[in-house]
Order: C-alpha cells, then structure tokens, then sequence
C-alpha cells in the first residue's frame, strides 16, 4: 500500500506540475503564450479560461477526497493535452520534440490508475 501512495503522488505532482507550469503563461497574459494559442486557431477570450480551468484541474486532482470531481478533473486535463497535440499537428504538423508530450500523457495516466489503487473502487462511486 506505501509503494502505491508513493507512485501516486510523485507521479500526480510531476502531472499537476507540468499542467500548471503551461497555464502559467495563459493565466498571467504572457504575449508569448497568447500568441502560440492564437495561432493554433484559438480565439484570445479563451486563454485565460482554459489556464484557469487547468488550475482548477490539478488542484482537484491533488485533494484528497472528491473522488467525483477528481474523475472529471482527469477527463479535462486529458482532453486539454490530446486537443493541444491534435492542435499542433494540425497547425504545425509532426515534430518529434512532441513525444515528451506522450512521456506527460503516460505519467497523468499512471497517477490516474493509482489514484484507483489507493482509494478503493467503492470510494470511486461515491458523489464526494
């Protein structure tokens, strides 16, 4: 049971760490950030909203109890890296700097499944 908290929480911090550190630029406004989002295609309304929202994400997924929210907070952060990707290869198309994407997508999907192990399924069905 201690080795399951321990991969449950480096890799939940290592995943909440790198989400927030990318919503940094978009929550304060740095022209850099708002420029690269723009030209992905999306308006600049948006940008601050989806900094926050990742925010909000990682805390959930940090706190303890919630097992609900954290289940949605997951499905967000999730979707918020597939679209960034999908975006770029889009724009952009393939660069082969995007596989640490994948390495960030891999250690979100670990803290994922722990966050299973060390709560228990019968946690999971409750509402909070």
């Amino acid at each position: 049971m201690k080795k399951n908290k321990i991969i449950f929480w480096v890799s939940t911090i290592i995943f909440a760490g790198f989400m927030i550190f990318s919503s940094i630029g978009s929550v304060t406004g740095n022209p850099e950030a708002i420029k690269f989002i723009t030209d992905l295609g999306y308006p600049e309304y948006f940008i601050p909203f989806i900094g926050f929202a990742k925010i909000l994400g990682c805390l959930a997924i940090l706190v303890p109890r919630y097992y609900r929210v954290k289940e949605w907070a997951y499905a967000g952060l999730f979707f918020d890296l597939l679209g960034a990707v999908y975006s770029i290869i889009m724009v952009n198309g393939f660069d082969r700097s995007m596989m640490v994407m994948a390495v960030i997508i891999s250690i979100g999907v670990v803290s994922y499944i722990y966050s299973h192990k060390i709560s228990g399924e019968k946690k999971a069905d409750k509402l909070f």
